[in-house]
C-alpha cells in the first residue's frame, strides 16, 4: 500500500508563523522575514538555506512562510517556493493565486528561484515576485547547482503578468548563505553534483 505524501513545514516554523504580525507593510519587511525564517532553517537542520513567503502584495497580509524541506522529507521538489505556495493554495482553498476577485498575491524569496522553481511561478497565479537577489552569489557561496534559467526570466514572467522586484536585503541573504556553506551542511545537488553514472 502506497503511503501519503505530505511536505510539512517544521515544528519551529509554525511556531514561528503563529507569532508573527498578521501584516509586514513594506517589502523589507517581508523579506527580513524570508530570510530569518531561511537562517532559522538552517539553525534547526530542517532543511536548506531557502525561505520563501506568501504574502497579499498591497495590504501586507502574511498568508505564509515556507522554507526548504528536501533533505528531512527525502523529496527534491521540496524547495520552499513550492513549500510556500501549496500551502497557502491550501490555505486559501484554491489552486490559483491569481483567480478572479482575488488579491494580488506576492512571492517573497531570499533569492531568485531555480529552475523548477521558477516553472512553477506562473501556473501559481501569483502576480508579484520579490527576490533578495539573482546573481551568482548563491552558487559561488553554497555550491548549490540551480539549473537553466532562460537568460530573459523577468522578462518571460513580465510577459505572463507577474511584477519582479530584484535586490531587496540582497547581503542579509547572502549572510545566511555564508552561514550554511560554514556550517558544512550537506549540498545536495543531485548526484551530488556528479555527472559519472
Amino acid at each position: 500500500m502506497m503511503e501519503d505524501v505530505s511536505i510539512s513545514l517544521p515544528d519551529w516554523a509554525q511556531t514561528e508563523l503563529a507569532a508573527m504580525p498578521t501584516h509586514l507593510t513594506s517589502v523589507e519587511e517581508r523579506m527580513a522575514a524570508v530570510i530569518r525564517f531561511s537562517q532559522l532553517n538552517v539553525e534547526h537542520d530542517t532543511g536548506g538555506p531557502f525561505a520563501a513567503g506568501v504574502f497579499e502584495r498591497d495590504s501586507g497580509r502574511l498568508v505564509v512562510i515556507g522554507v526548504n524541506r528536501v533533505v528531512p522529507l527525502n523529496c527534491s521538489s521540496a524547495h520552499a517556493e513550492i513549500v510556500a505556495l501549496m500551502h497557502a493554495q491550501k490555505i486559501l482553498g484554491t489552486f490559483d493565486l491569481g483567480g478572479p476577485g482575488m488579491p494580488v498575491y506576492q512571492l517573497v524569496v531570499n533569492w531568485r528561484p531555480c529552475a523548477m522553481c521558477f516553472g512553477s511561478l506562473p501556473w501559481s497565479g501569483i502576480r508579484s515576485l520579490v527576490v533578495a537577489g539573482s546573481g551568482p552569489e548563491l552558487e559561488e557561496i553554497t555550491g548549490f547547482d540551480e539549473g537553466p534559467i532562460h537568460p530573459e526570466w523577468r522578462s518571460e514572467l513580465e510577459k505572463r503578468g507577474i511584477t519582479v522586484q530584484d535586490g531587496v536585503l540582497t547581503e542579509a541573504a547572502c549572510d545566511v548563505f555564508r552561514y550554511f556553506r560554514d556550517s558544512g551542511a550537506l549540498v545536495y545537488n543531485g548526484r551530488l553534483g556528479n555527472d559519472d553514472e
